[in-house]
């Protein structure tokens, strides 16, 4: 009878361990997905550009190079703005935001295969939509940004660093996406070295900031902007058929056999975070523009439609009070943050059509 009871208490005190450490191990776990969950924020992209020109400093001292003329303006005088030739902050903004999402809270989560990285898929979309604009912000540099004209030769480090950002995001076998991002960003680095030498046997980088260049790169943004627009109005009740149509429009396309784009209620954060993430990185850039391409916007009077985009992306990107994403109806009892999120992004839209009109203006 004792050793009956005795075999009891060993079999509850077996249960009462195993569940005390599954209660430690889903209390981490809740902890560990807060932390890594949480969107990095808003950062100062002049103060990086700094922090990269000091690095690069302390690079070459390491190796024992010669100084470049950059490197010596600052002890000839000359004021530390002079160190960053135009473009050098556009393209360490780049690098910058690969960076952030290679080394945010939790790294790079759209890889992750065991939990909690894997359950989080919230700020797995907000990368995508994050990637999204730095390829297209990496496109730009290579085909746009970097080069004279049609018939030039492309800049050999950005001709490497384009395919790397390219590559498959969610891969977590060799290659990893984060070995190949990371190769990426070195070639940035390369390309930003070499705008700011002159002379000897290495070439000097270019960076053209001419109105058809940003012309071209608008064009890009207008249509990711509509797409994500587009997709956010669809989230909403009633906006399966996509914004601004009327009854009959509606009717006729259902006459028409044109599907219909409908969202299910399970991907309706998705869209809201990838939209997220594509506002931040977009922010960014936009900003970067307005310094490096400020000459031909204060020419051509556009500099205030440029801070129109950024106001816009700004206030996409104000904080979640909410625990869930809202979904409510038009004036109902809940917010709908999809309509509101696209409702940022669409004025942002229409002000990009406006800078790619005065952009391709005489």
């Amino acid at each position: 009878m004792a050793s009956e009871t005795l075999d009891d208490i060993k079999s509850k005190g077996i249960l009462w361990g195993f569940g005390v450490v599954t209660l430690a191990a889903v209390v981490i776990l809740l902890i560990l997905g807060t932390w890594w969950g949480s969107e990095p924020g808003q950062f100062n992209i002049l103060d990086e550009a700094h922090k990269r020109v000091e690095d690069s400093k302390t690079e070459t001292a390491e190796h024992g190079k010669e100084a470049t003329p950059a490197e010596g303006a600052k002890s000839t005088g000359e004021s530390e703005v002079s160190e960053m030739p135009i473009g050098y902050t556009y393209t360490n903004t780049l690098a910058h935001i690969a960076e952030v999402l290679l080394h945010k809270s939790g790294g790079y989560i759209t890889n992750d295969v065991a939990p909690p990285g894997v359950l989080l898929d919230n700020i797995s979309n907000w990368e995508y939509g994050a990637l999204v604009m730095l390829r297209d912000g990496t496109t730009a540099l290579r085909n746009h940004f970097a080069r004279d004209q049609s018939q030039s030769a492309e800049d050999p480090d950005l001709a490497i660093a384009e395919p790397y950002f390219y590559y498959e995001h969610n891969s977590w076998a060799l290659p990893s996406t984060e070995a190949e991002y990371q190769k990426g960003i070195d070639s940035l680095h390369k390309y930003m070295s070499r705008l700011q030498k002159y002379g000897g046997t290495v070439k000097k980088a270019q960076f053209y900031s001419r109105a058809d260049n940003l012309w071209q790169y608008t064009e890009v943004v207008i249509k990711r902007l509509g797409g994500l627009s587009t997709r956010l109005s669809a989230n909403s009740s009633g906006g399966n058929y996509g914004p601004g149509l009327s009854e009959l429009e509606k009717q006729a396309a259902d006459e028409k056999g044109t599907p219909v784009v409908k969202v299910s209620w399970l991907e309706i954060d998705d869209i809201f975070y990838e939209a997220r993430g594509a506002s931040w990185a977009l922010l960014h850039i936009l900003r970067a523009i307005k310094h490096d391409f400020a000459d031909i916007l204060l020419d051509k009077r556009a500099m205030r439609t440029v801070d129109i985009m950024i106001k816009a992306m700004e206030n996409a990107l104000e904080p979640i009070l909410s625990p869930m994403i809202l979904n409510g109806s038009g004036y109902g009892l809940f917010a709908n943050y999809s309509l509101t999120m696209a409702n940022y992004i669409s004025r942002a839209n229409a002000a990009a059509l406006d800078l790619r009109d005065i952009m391709n203006r005489g």
